[in-house]
């Protein structure tokens, strides 16, 4: 029942043929100290080019079905305790436009098509306390999701992906992953956005990751570490968790001059910066080592790490010392595939004296494009062209671009391994 007809308010506009299905068994509206609530009971369906605007609380009940092929703008808090779902040929959108800041909260996971994140009601408008899924695309546009505070998490599934994150949008909390596709993990702390990049899963594989500006050595001492590891960062940690799957990823932190302290954007002959990660089994900081990207122009970090990580848990940056330089090996980092006999070829001049050998090339984003055992100088060697069988576009040419490579070589003595960056022009 409206107890106080004045408070209800929500709006209703089909844009093409008033197709809108509205077959809910029950919708009540109720009033309790001037504040109206929109209450579904049953089944309510919006339907494609159909804009349903919501000015009140929205309360999904446990019998409530609630399917959004259309439009849906929220105007003030969401809960859900039924189900939340969309067609997915169809391409519904969820926005969260409020005015004051809302509280998203549920038992039951809320499965969004797409969702829109804009409020300027304060820098941090959205509080959520429960699960959400996307399907398709996150836009942020505006506001930060609080997540941390209040156990609330953001999944995205196989395909789904976001835009527009930064440091005025993304979600400071938890954010889980399903799939293969390569992905930025839209995470920060404390007005940063500080992204983390996955790629390499299996099929099946599920990752959840959190960023933290905080000091690691809360969590694990930093004087308890390989000797490799000079100096680990004390201002800024990533968790990434693996909650299904078995293989190992290749992980890329982002650095940025906000939050990352100068000294890890500097590199010398003998001093490196690497991926480090808290192993629990041995108890102590563990080099997952990496490659540092030249500067980045266009997004809100300054440079990626990247490197083919051992395992999951805590991860930040480090100083560590360089390894053993091998001058038998002159590595040409450029290639450029155009057929006038220059620099067609990766060319790793020496290889051929250590044919018990692996290569690896990947791309920005840290997506295995090539793969290669015995490399050699002859017949075994990257033309510019994705090849392997974990590779994306088997077979086509890779676009114009940096990338970077992994070298991994018996010397008789032990096995070396040897990272570094080079130069696609495909053009």
């Amino acid at each position: 029942m409206i107890k106080d007809l004045q408070q209800f308010q929500f709006v209703l506009k089909n844009r093409k043929d008033l197709n809108c299905v509205f077959s809910f068994i029950a919708l009540l509206l109720l009033c309790q100290k001037g504040q109206a609530q929109f209450v579904n009971q049953g089944d309510l369906k919006v339907s494609n080019n159909t804009l349903l605007s919501i000015y009140m609380d929205y309360d999904n009940t446990t019998t409530g079905n609630f399917i959004n092929d259309g439009q849906v703008h929220a105007f003030k808090n969401y809960n859900n305790d039924g189900v939340v779902s969309y067609n997915e040929k169809n391409s519904g959108t969820t926005s969260f436009v409020g005015e004051q800041e809302q509280v998203i909260t549920g038992s039951q996971i809320a499965d969004f098509q797409n969702i829109v994140f804009n409020n300027l009601a304060s820098l941090i408008p959205f509080q959520l306390k429960t699960t959400i899924s996307i399907g398709k695309n996150s836009d942020f546009k505006y506001g930060i999701v609080n997540a941390a505070d209040y156990n609330g998490k953001v999944i995205f599934k196989e395909n789904a992906t976001h835009s527009e994150a930064s440091d005025q949008s993304f979600v400071d909390g938890k954010v889980q992953k399903k799939g293969t596709n390569e992905f930025q993990f839209p995470v920060g702390d404390e007005y940063f956005f500080r992204p983390s990049f996955q790629a390499g899963a299996a099929n099946g594989d599920i990752y959840t990751a959190q960023y933290f500006h905080k000091n690691s050595a809360d969590l694990h001492s930093h004087l308890s570490k390989d000797e490799t590891i000079l100096q680990i960062n004390d201002q800024e940690y990533w968790e990434v968790k693996q909650e299904k799957g078995a293989d190992k990823i290749v992980l890329s932190l982002s650095l940025n001059n906000d939050t990352t302290p100068s000294q890890f954007f500097a590199e010398t002959s003998k001093v490196k910066v690497a991926i480090v990660r808290w192993d629990e089994a041995l108890g102590k900081w563990v080099n997952d080592k990496g490659v540092l990207s030249e500067p980045v122009t266009g997004e809100v970090y300054s440079r990626l790490l990247t490197g083919a990580v051992g395992g999951y848990g805590i991860f930040t940056t480090a100083l560590v010392k360089a390894e053993f330089e091998d001058h038998e090996l002159i590595v040409y980092n450029a290639v450029s595939p155009n057929g006038d006999g220059i620099n067609d070829t990766f060319h790793i001049k020496g290889i051929d004296r250590y044919p018990d050998n692996s290569l690896e090339i990947y791309n920005r984003w840290g997506v295995k494009v090539y793969e290669a055992k015995s490399y050699n100088e002859s017949d075994v060697m990257f033309a510019g062209y994705s090849d392997g069988r974990a590779t994306i576009n088997r077979g086509e040419k890779l676009p114009t671009g940096t990338y970077f490579y992994i070298l991994k070589y018996n010397n008789t003595q032990r096995v070396v391994e040897k990272s570094g960056y080079l130069y696609i022009n495909n053009q």
